[in-house]
């Protein structure tokens, strides 16, 4: 089913983002059997980061094999337009239906840097040009951490609307007020394909450490002084309580369509949907 069928409801829509693992697969398959219960509308697949070979074709029959519809990401910095074309043929053959259109991390070796595509937008145009995917792209509540300002980065936004995208996925945020400010400026924007809210559950203190290193994204209080006090097993719980609120406030303001950051664990997540649904 293509994004645009997925999220024509009112009803709670739920996905799942994993990454493939360096090593055990098996591991990341087990998990997605757990959270298969769950009935999401599909899994999102992510190419790994850094101009990095993408690893994820291998996993994709893999996870459809377990009856989940898999979304890939594609990024294009470090892609050629054949190297992105024969992407998208191997996707057609894999009965494929959506996909999610990224610019990527500049690479560190600047070697793999390719200059076929230099924006996500351009990308967005190329698969529309192509294919017969839905495509998904990326928003960031706070602002991409190279952009100077939010505002700016909504122009950028409008720009892969425009190129022929069909739902805006945002980075992860821990304070809801920041993504009730996105979608009103999306609105102001006068974009009007559906947002999807981005919720990863706190599990360590490294992990917070490192998203807020590599992205703009706010950390409220309570969560400092939470990731401060606990360790382990109660860093996890206050992780699924806080996760928990979060989702109970978005849907109660009618605001039903989430796309979780599992990190490849169902724990939590698991505990987190048992509650909303409760």
């Amino acid at each position: 089913m293509k994004l645009q069928d997925i999220y024509n409801t009112n009803e709670l829509t739920i996905s799942f983002e994993v990454f493939p693992p360096k090593f055990e697969q098996e591991m990341l398959i087990e998990e997605l059997k757990i959270l298969k219960g769950y009935n999401p509308s599909f899994v999102s697949l992510t190419c790994g980061a850094g101009g990095k070979e993408n690893k994820s074709f291998e996993l994709i029959s893999k996870i459809q094999s377990l009856g989940l519809c898999v979304m890939p990401h594609f990024t294009c910095i470090s892609s050629t337009f054949k190297s992105v074309k024969d992407g998208l043929n191997t996707l057609n053959e894999m009965n494929v239906e959506n996909i999610l259109a990224l610019r990527g991390d500049i690479p560190e070796d600047i070697s793999l840097r390719k200059y076929d595509f230099n924006h996500a937008n351009e990308l967005v145009e190329f698969i529309k040009a192509k294919t017969k995917l839905s495509i998904g792209v990326a928003g960031y509540p706070e602002g991409h951490i190279e952009s100077p300002d939010i505002d700016t980065d909504i122009k950028y936004l409008k720009k892969k609307v425009n190129a022929g995208a069909d739902a805006i996925f945002t980075q992860l945020f821990f304070d809801n007020t920041k993504f009730y400010n996105f979608i009103e400026k999306v609105e102001l924007a006068k974009i009007h394909i559906p947002v999807i809210a981005g919720i990863m559950p706190i599990i360590s203190k490294k992990q917070v450490e490192k998203m807020t290193t590599l992205a703009k994204i706010t950390v409220p209080n309570k969560v400092k002084n939470a990731v401060e006090k606990f360790e382990g097993s109660d860093l996890v719980k206050f992780g699924i309580d806080y996760s928990t609120e979060q989702c109970c406030d978005l849907l109660a303001n009618n605001l039903k369509k989430l796309h979780f950051y599992t990190l490849n664990k169902s724990y939590s997540l698991s505990r987190i949907l048992d509650n909303i649904r409760s």
